[in-house]
């Protein structure tokens, strides 16, 4: 694939219009009200906006259409319990979690439960979401830039999207970045609209290519024209039907091959920087793990057992992970009340379902179009290859460069909000919460995520959001549900629970870590272990809680009246105002101010 100019002009005007927005959101930043909550003054539409298009990650916009493709519609459950989180959040948590004045999560743990302590421990959750979410960012953002400019290695896109984040993040927080965001969704919704309508129109016309199996046929996608594959990385095919290759150059089953090759119903281990061709009208084989019919992969639940347990598991992860990511309830501490918060929630609720109609389109088209990306198992890089693949020529130019700029506008967007939200809950816990806490925390906190995306091993975009996902809804998600809804819970049970959760799904990550390095052995329970995890913490923390009830905060009452209380009783107190100021300085005033009341009840109380 030659270098997509298009492409590297609207990626070049993606990354220098987030540079103005940001600098012009900035401009009135310099308290840390205004980088924690951007003084809590975002209106309703334009909260929604921005928090549609930092949730729009890597993983909606190119990892999805890339699951689908391998796997079939099953994966569509991970834009379903995407959207369907955000329901529960406007029932249960965006409300009281707002009039609770908290300006991060852990900051709602201890004003909740009165624990310092376990403000620590969801500290140190929070950082580990952030970066579990943070590297599939980085490493899609590699990708896409791979993919217009075949030259450039995967680690420069990962810089760019650092610079640019860490930039506008550095010059004003959450107030630089939230009409940066608000205007990303926008520029992503038109990436991937546009390029559906058009393709679907392109496809309705002419049909699939001649010698394709539509996608109700009992056999694998077809070769449609010779072809040659180049596998960047070492990959395991799964050969369903008899192959013959015209050239193989490079290492297959740990032995040099150059020439041709016949492969029978097999599975062959084919080492990194192989090149493959394949003659029209060859069966196409998948990497081990794919489906490989057409008619099985549009079954739903083609894979038995541990298809089912998979399901289920992505739908508990997704569904009650939305609940407990950081980065998106940090936005909702920007709503000037509760009730905003919940007018917020329900227009992101329209956003993202507009957004994801057009995913499964895209995918159907992929594998139709496609199909060598199920040979290299670099499925991400469907909805960015796509238009070329299908309109040959500049029309062809012109959609993969609006593709490949709300493919950059995603991981922007996004890398934003969670490099916010971590260097708020550092600044907060681990400094004093000024101005210059909050930056020198955002260079500290970029640092392990870059290093682990350029070390770890490229997965599906998804399967490591995912993830973070099944740690949120480990942790969290049963943090906020009980200490929302609950006077019982204490502050032992909450950290019991957190724990127990935390460590499942640590456990799990790098049991798939390992697994991806010697021979993808992994079962459905380590890939997506929330079915597992989610249930497990809930438990234990009502278990311990009951146990522990003297634990309880003496004050519960007042609290849990102040989370549900409506707005004009009047009953929210904004922490961050009552430990940084009202926001006309950076929050020195509050020690100063301190010192003398300190030494006033010393002098009364020697009196």
């Amino acid at each position: 694939m030659g270098i997509n100019a298009l492409a590297c002009v609207s990626i070049a005007i993606i990354v220098l219009g987030t540079f103005y927005l940001g600098y012009h959101g900035s401009r009135s930043a310099n308290t840390t009200r205004d980088f924690l909550v951007a003084r809590r003054r975002v209106s309703v539409h334009q909260n929604a906006a921005a928090i549609a298009g930092e949730f729009l990650s890597a993983a909606s916009f190119i990892g999805i259409v890339g699951l689908v493709l391998k796997n079939g519609p099953d994966e569509l459950w991970y834009a379903i319990g995407f959207t369907a989180g955000y329901l529960a959040l406007l029932l249960f948590v965006a409300a009281p979690l707002r009039r609770s004045g908290a300006y991060t999560l852990p900051d709602f743990v201890e004003a909740r439960l009165g624990s310092r302590g376990l403000r620590g421990v969801a500290a140190v959750i929070t950082v580990a979401i952030g970066y579990i979410y943070l590297i599939p960012q980085l490493q899609g953002a590699g990708l896409t830039l791979n993919s217009v400019l075949p030259w450039a290695p995967d680690w420069l896109g990962m810089v760019v999207v650092t610079v640019v984040v860490v930039v506008n993040v550095l010059s004003g927080g959450m107030r630089a970045i939230t009409l940066v965001q608000a205007f990303q969704y926008w520029v992503k919704l038109f990436a991937i609209a546009v390029p559906a309508f058009v393709l679907c129109v392109v496809f309705a016309g002419g049909g699939p290519p001649d010698g394709q199996q539509s996608l109700a046929a009992d056999g694998p996608p077809m070769f449609t024209r010779d072809t040659t594959v180049t596998l960047e990385q070492s990959v395991k095919l799964r050969v369903e039907h008899p192959v013959r290759l015209p050239a193989v150059h490079g290492w297959v089953n740990g032995q040099r091959v150059d020439g041709p090759a016949v492969w029978g119903v097999s599975r062959q281990d084919i080492g990194p920087k192989t090149q493959l061709t394949f003659s029209a009208g060859s069966a196409v084989p998948m990497v081990d793990g794919a489906v490989q019919s057409n008619a099985d992969w549009l079954r739903p639940q083609s894979g038995g057992l541990p298809e089912l347990f998979d399901t289920y598991s992505l739908i508990f992860a997704t569904f009650l992970g939305i609940l407990g990511l950081p980065h998106v309830l940090a936005r909702f501490y920007t709503n000037p009340d509760g009730r905003s918060a919940r007018r917020t929630t329900l227009h992101v609720l329209l956003l993202l379902g507009t957004f994801y109609l057009f995913p499964a389109l895209l995918a159907a088209l992929s594998r139709i179009y496609e199909p060598q990306l199920l040979v290299t198992g670099k499925t991400d890089a469907a909805v960015l290859l796509l238009p070329s693949a299908m309109v040959p020529g500049i029309v062809g130019q012109i959609l993969g460069a609006v593709v490949a700029a709300g493919a950059f506008a995603a991981f922007m967007s996004t890398s934003s909000g969670l490099l916010v939200s971590l260097a708020g809950v550092v600044s907060t816990d681990v400094s004093r919460g000024r101005v210059r806490d909050f930056r020198w925390s955002t260079v500290l906190v970029v640092v392990a995520p870059l290093v682990g995306a350029l070390l770890l091993r490229s997965n599906d975009v998804s399967l490591g959001v995912g993830m973070a996902l099944a740690m949120a809804a480990s942790t969290f998600c049963p943090v906020l549900m009980l200490g929302i809804w609950w006077r019982g819970l204490t502050w032992v049970g909450a950290g019991a629970g957190m724990v127990l959760g935390g460590t499942l799904v640590a456990l799990a990550l790098i049991g798939n870590i390992v697994s991806g390095y010697t021979g993808n052995w992994a079962p459905a329970v380590l890939q997506q272990p929330a079915l597992i995890t989610v249930p497990a913490a809930f438990i234990t923390m009502i278990i311990v809680s009951k146990a522990t009830h003297r634990r309880r905060p003496e004050d519960v009452n007042r609290i849990m009246l102040r989370l549900h209380a409506p707005d004009p009783l009047g009953f929210t107190r904004d922490r961050d105002v009552l430990r940084f100021g009202d926001g006309q300085t950076d929050g020195r005033h509050r020690r100063l101010a301190i010192r003398p009341r300190l030494r006033s009840r010393r002098s009364s109380s020697t009196a």
